[in-house]
């Protein structure tokens, strides 16, 4: 916590909005999961649900009929992630459209990894959307959805400087993106750095912080060094020699993650958008301690 700050009291539960962020399926063991996650906290009434676009869109036909089920299946509010990767303006167009006849109204707006993977140089396609603010741009040119985009607290990887990173965030946003989703992040104080850092060169949007339970060590190890984020000592020495311990590395996620979620809501924050990854239990039990729960049904 940055020094000095002062903790607010934190929010009532009926001003708390959560989201949360499901992958589509490879598998019908995994679409088994994935509907068992989207029951299970479609309760809890959140903001909105969003369904990721693999690298290069190669999950384009996946997310595209996950998308329309829960649109089709549930009440849900759903944002389509879209990346402009190795697509031409064409081919995005087609696809929003796509998603605006089949009632999408909400697009999380994002770059996209290099068709080569994460670390390889990114290179427009001819003809392509440049980057997330061009394609948020071109969205709403078309149609007047909805847009999220993504942020990153600790600088994207491919960034020179922090600081053209704040300005890329700009430029998303005043291409008409109404909130931003943080990477994952384990530090409070890293994600309120950034905050003031945005709310200094006039980002006044929502930055919604994304909260990443941990539920398998290695692979998050792996998954931050991608993306930049700092695994904190702390977490290293809480997970220490429990690889083959499963219950007890479980109960020390879920109290880390606990701990991460309502420090930020006594600090003030009233949106949590939790990157699932298909899961439900953690996500649920966070939102419960947090106050966000299902409606209780009155007796007849």
């Amino acid at each position: 916590m940055l020094a000095g700050r002062k903790k607010r009291r934190m929010a009532e539960p009926s001003n708390l909005n959560v989201s949360f962020e499901f992958f589509p399926p490879k598998s019908e063991k995994m679409q088994t999961q994935l509907w068992q996650a989207v029951e299970r906290l479609a309760p809890l009434q959140p903001s909105f649900v969003s369904v990721t676009y693999g690298a290069g869109g190669s999950t384009r036909g996946r997310t595209h009929e996950t998308v329309k089920r829960i649109l089709r299946d549930t009440s849900l509010q759903v944002a389509a992630h879209l990346t402009c990767v190795d697509a031409t303006k064409d081919d995005v167009n087609a696809v929003l459209e796509d998603y605006w006849q089949a009632g999408v109204r909400h697009i999380v707006a994002l770059r996209g990894d290099p068709p080569d993977g994460v670390g390889a140089k990114y290179t427009q396609t001819e003809n392509g959307y440049r980057n997330a603010a061009d394609l948020a741009t071109g969205a709403r040119r078309l149609h007047d959805f909805e847009i999220t985009v993504g942020c990153y607290p600790e600088k994207h990887p491919e960034s020179p400087d922090f600081q053209l990173d704040i300005e890329l965030l700009k430029q998303k946003i005043d291409g008409g993106a109404r909130r931003a989703v943080t990477q994952f992040f384990y530090d409070n104080s890293v994600y309120f750095r950034f905050l003031e850092k945005a709310r200094a060169a006039g980002i006044s949007v929502p930055i919604v912080p994304g909260i990443m339970p941990v539920l398998n060590f290695a692979s998050l190890q792996k998954m931050a060094q991608t993306c930049g984020t700092t695994i904190p000592q702390k977490l290293l020495r809480m997970f220490e020699n429990l690889d083959n311990d499963t219950e007890t590395r479980q109960m020390v996620a879920a109290t880390l993650a606990a701990e991460q979620c309502l420090d930020l809501a006594s600090q003030g924050i009233n949106h949590f958008h939790f990157y699932t990854l298909n899961r439900a239990e953690m996500a649920f039990a966070l939102c419960h301690m947090l106050g966000v729960r299902p409606e209780e049904k009155s007796a007849d």
